[in-house]
C-alpha cells in the first residue's frame, strides 16, 4: 500500500475514527453511514453552526405526539411562518410564506404560536456550549453562529472537526435538538456547507476545491444577494458564481456597484473576515401581523401594549434599556412606514415604550388600514443608567418599581397571571420634551 493516500474517517455517530485508503461508506465500529471523511478534515478550523428548523425542533422536542408530523410555527391566517419542520418543507412550506399559502401546501401542519421565551432560552444554551468550545464565538441570530477553534486542538486533544463532532453529539443528547455544521477556511463557505445537508449535516469545503465547488452556483448563494442584486446581475450575463471570476471590475461596479470587488473576491473564494465575538445588538422590537387589517386608534392602541410588553421584557432579559422608540406599520398594500423619537433618557419600561409609541400611532391613524403593527427600541444604554426620572417626571421611578413588582410576580406564577388594564393612567411627555420624530421613505415589499 506505499504511496497510497490514506484518509481517515470520523463517525459522528460513535466518534471512533478510522483510517482506510479505499472509500468507507460505513463505520467499522457501529455500522452507522454518517462518516466524515475529508483530505483537509483536520487542517480547517471556521466552523457555521446552525440549528435545524430551530423553533419547530423545540415544539416537536416538547410534545411527542407532534414527532411525525408536519409542524408550522407561526401566526394567524395573516401572518407568516416564522419556521417549519422538514415534513412541512416536503410540501413547499418555507419560512416568511404567507400563512394562508402555507396551509393550501399543507393542509393537515399543526400550527404553533411562537413561544419566543422558550426559543430564546434553548438559544442561550447552546450559545454557551459554542463558548465552552471557543471565546471566538460570531452569533448571528438566536440560531446559528460562526465559530473559530483555531489554536483549540490542545485544549480538547482534538481537532475542530473532531470536536465539532462531539459538540454535535453533545447538543442531541442535552437539549434535544439537532445542529448542522459547515467547516471550511473561511466563513462564506462555512455558512454554505452548513446547509448542504440538514438536518443533521456536516459538511466540508476545501480550499482545494472551493473554486470549482461555486463555479456552478447561483450568484444568489452569496449573502446578501437579494432577489433584485441577482436580476441586475443577470442582465450583464452573470448568473453564476464561475461568472464572477473573471469579470471586468467595470462591468461589476456598473451592476454591482462598491460591492463588485467582494462578488469576485468570493467568486474566486476569497474570503479575509474574522471571527468577530462581539456583535452589538442594534435593535429589540416586537411585532405582529394582524388578522384582519385596521384602521382604528382605539383598535390598534391594545395590540401596541401587549408588544410594547414583549418588548419590555426582551430589553429586561437581555439587559439593556433603549432610547430611540421606533413604531412600525405597513399598509394593506404593503408599504411600511417608520416613525421614531427619542426619550430624554433610556428605557426599559412597557409603560414607558407605550407612551412614546401610543403619541406615534395616533398620528398616523388618520384613515388607511395597517396589516402589521411593530414596536422597538435602539440607542442602548446598560439599564443603571435606565428610569430615573427628574423633577418633571416623578412617574417614572414609581413605574420602574410597579413593573419590577410585576415582573417578579409572573417569573413566579406565569405571564399569564397578572396584566395591567389599558384604562390606567400612562405617563404623558411634560411639555419640555418635544419629539424627536423622523419618517423613513416609504417602500414595497413583501410581508415579513
Amino acid at each position: 500500500m506505499s504511496g497510497v493516500l490514506r484518509v481517515r474517517s470520523l463517525c459522528r455517530d460513535c466518534l471512533n475514527d478510522h483510517e482506510a485508503a479505499g472509500p468507507l461508506r460505513r463505520c467499522p465500529t457501529c455500522g452507522s453511514p454518517r462518516l466524515i471523511r475529508h483530505a483537509e478534515r483536520d487542517r480547517l478550523s471556521l466552523a457555521h453552526i446552525d440549528c435545524d428548523a430551530f423553533y419547530a425542533t423545540i415544539e416537536k422536542r416538547d410534545d411527542p405526539s407532534l414527532q411525525d408530523k408536519p409542524v408550522i410555527v407561526g401566526g394567524g391566517k395573516r401572518g407568516v411562518v416564522s419556521t417549519c419542520c422538514y415534513i412541512a418543507r416536503t410540501y413547499g412550506v418555507r419560512s416568511a410564506m404567507p400563512m394562508f399559502k402555507a396551509l393550501e401546501a399543507c393542509p393537515d401542519a399543526v400550527v404553533v404560536k411562537p413561544n419566543m421565551a422558550k426559543y430564546v432560552s434553548v438559544g442561550r444554551e447552546v450559545r454557551q456550549m459554542m463558548r465552552e468550545l471557543t471565546p471566538l464565538v460570531e452569533p448571528l441570530s438566536i440560531d446559528e453562529a460562526f465559530l473559530d477553534l483555531s489554536g483549540t486542538e490542545r485544549l480538547h486533544h482534538a481537532s475542530a472537526a473532531e470536536t465539532l463532532a462531539r459538540f454535535a453529539r453533545r447538543v442531541e443528547d442535552t437539549l434535544g435538538i439537532t445542529i448542522s455544521v459547515g467547516l471550511s477556511y473561511a466563513k462564506f463557505l462555512a455558512k454554505v456547507a452548513s446547509d448542504l445537508d440538514k438536518p443533521r449535516g456536516f459538511s466540508i469545503i476545501g480550499r482545494a476545491e472551493a473554486v470549482a465547488f461555486l463555479a456552478d452556483k447561483p450568484v444568489g448563494l452569496i449573502p446578501g444577494m437579494g432577489p433584485a442584486s441577482v436580476a441586475k446581475l443577470a442582465e450583464g450575463g452573470f448568473k453564476l458564481i464561475g461568472d464572477l471570476r473573471e469579470a471586468q471590475d467595470e462591468n461589476l461596479f456598473r451592476l454591482a456597484g462598491k460591492d463588485g470587488p467582494r462578488l469576485k473576491k468570493l467568486a474566486n473564494g476569497i474570503d479575509p473576515r474574522k471571527v468577530t465575538p462581539e456583535r452589538e445588538t442594534k435593535s429589540v422590537s416586537s411585532e405582529t401581523t394582524l388578522d384582519v387589517d385596521l384602521s382604528g386608534f382605539e383598535e390598534l392602541e391594545p395590540i401596541l401594549w401587549r408588544l410594547c410588553e414583549k418588548t419590555s421584557k426582551r430589553l429586561k432579559a437581555q439587559e439593556l434599556a433603549g432610547r430611540t422608540i421606533t413604531l412600525k406599520l405597513k399598509t394593506a398594500s404593503f408599504h411600511s412606514i417608520t416613525r421614531a423619537t427619542r426619550l430624554p433618557e433610556p428605557t426599559q419600561l412597557a409603560a414607558r415604550l407605550f407612551a412614546a409609541g401610543r403619541d406615534l400611532l395616533k398620528r398616523e391613524c388618520t384613515g388607511p388600514r395597517y396589516r402589521l403593527i411593530g414596536i422597538g427600541t435602539s440607542d442602548f444604554s446598560p439599564p443603571a443608567e435606565a428610569d430615573h426620572g427628574d423633577l418633571a417626571d416623578t412617574a417614572t421611578p414609581r413605574l420602574k418599581a410597579m413593573e419590577g413588582a410585576l415582573d417578579k410576580l409572573r417569573a413566579r406564577f406565569g405571564d399569564a397571571s397578572i396584566g395591567r388594564g389599558l384604562n390606567l393612567r400612562l405617563p404623558q411627555r411634560p411639555s419640555s420634551e418635544p419629539a424627536i420624530s423622523r419618517k423613513a421613505p416609504e417602500k414595497e415589499g413583501p410581508d415579513g
